[in-house]
């Protein structure tokens, strides 16, 4: 199984977004990964992004992670979010023209992991088969997230974390109306310093057959 990543451009709304694909014979799905905030140097090669996108390799998937708009030599600029979105749809839309029939994972970290959830809503409105979604980390507090309503989901949230408050993440996660999991890494960072190992070895045992 090849594991190298190839360096690509997919057309985004704003102009072509910058991208890592790894294609994967006999795929058992396609992950989408999204990456940290694009004003607080959030890049698709962030350490936790990376975790995950091995994460999924390693579990047969196909991945695609890609820089949001005005990152890296994504074109554009940081769109208060809304237009990130649209470049996740964009992505995600690219992925599926690529694989057919495969059943699409959502992951993020992060605002990343907002963005995901907001985009999982509306593949869901568009009819796009989803099999789960991944937020980790997701600042709760500082963006609105509508999800969608038949996806999996887990929530991973480090108890320790500087970014983002796990009380508000615990908070939101109680008051969500639809079944998930919520997973709390006890002794860990926001950037998951020393618990990467831990990680994908937890996002593994979801992604599995």
């Amino acid at each position: 199984m090849t594991t190298r990543e190839i360096p690509l451009f997919i057309d985004g709304p704003d102009g072509p977004l910058e991208a890592l694909h790894l294609a994967t014979a006999d795929a058992a799905g396609v992950a989408l990964i999204c990456h940290p905030h694009p004003l607080f140097a959030g890049t698709m090669q962030n350490k936790v992004v990376a975790t995950l996108q091995r994460a999924a390799r390693d579990a047969g998937y196909v991945t695609l992670r890609f820089n949001f708009r005005g990152v890296g030599q994504s074109a554009g600029s940081y769109a208060d979010g809304q237009g990130e979105i649209d470049d996740a749809l964009a992505a995600a839309r690219w992925l599926q023209a690529q694989h057919p029939g495969l059943a699409l994972t959502l992951m993020g970290f992060s605002f990343g992991s907002c963005v995901v959830g907001n985009a999982s809503a509306r593949l869901e409105e568009e009819g796009v088969a989803l099999d789960r979604l991944f937020m980790l980390a997701p600042p709760v507090e500082r963006f609105d997230v509508e999800l969608a309503h038949d996806c999996p989901l887990t929530v991973i949230q480090p108890e320790a974390d500087e970014v983002v408050t796990p009380e508000r993440v615990y908070a939101w996660s109680a008051e969500l109306d639809k079944p998930h999991e919520l997973l709390r890494i006890p002794e860990c960072s926001h950037f998951f310093h020393g618990k990467l190992i831990e990680l994908k070895e937890l996002l593994q045992s979801r992604l599995a057959p």
